[in-house]
């Protein structure tokens, strides 16, 4: 699996789905700005001493992450109001879970460019604005893990 983060702005964020990642053998794809810098103490300490472990790329911008999706990929749009729940798809094992900045989420042209593709996860009290990003990508993840037996696990990749 690979997952995607779109301007992540908050360094023990970034950190937690970096180790989440490594645990799972799942891809991270970081796309910038980011609103850290990859040396930032915060974003290490979260991520511990995972980071050796994690397979990660880091992107200049949208297109140029976007150009290197493979065209068997699909991309899932992971935010509030989406048309769908997560749980309501079937993942593919190379599938990229896309998630957005902290404070903005992902644009909205790209949300209803892709509207067949926009998630959410259910939220059940209308004063809860959001859940923790790193909390929505484990949710996910294990998800379209789970869909596919765990295969991550099975197979080391």
């Amino acid at each position: 699996m690979h997952v995607v983060l779109l301007e992540p702005e908050i360094p023990p964020n970034t950190g937690n789905v970096a180790r989440l990642c490594a645990a799972t053998n799942s891809t991270l794809h970081l796309i910038e700005p980011l609103g850290f810098r990859l040396d930032d103490a915060q974003l290490k300490r979260a991520g511990m001493d995972y980071w050796q472990h994690v397979r990660w790329f880091r992107w200049r911008n949208w297109p140029e992450f976007r150009a290197q999706v493979p065209a068997q990929s699909r991309l899932w749009y992971i935010e509030s109001d989406g048309p769908a729940r997560y749980t309501e798809v079937s993942y593919g094992a190379d599938d990229y879970l896309v998630f957005g900045r902290e404070t903005a989420g992902l644009p909205k042209s790209l949300l209803e460019g892709n509207r067949l593709a926009w998630l959410r996860i259910p939220m059940f009290n209308a004063n809860a604005r959001s859940l923790n990003l790193s909390n929505c990508v484990a949710l996910v993840l294990f998800e379209a893990l789970r869909q596919n037996n765990f295969v991550s696990e099975l197979s080391g990749g």
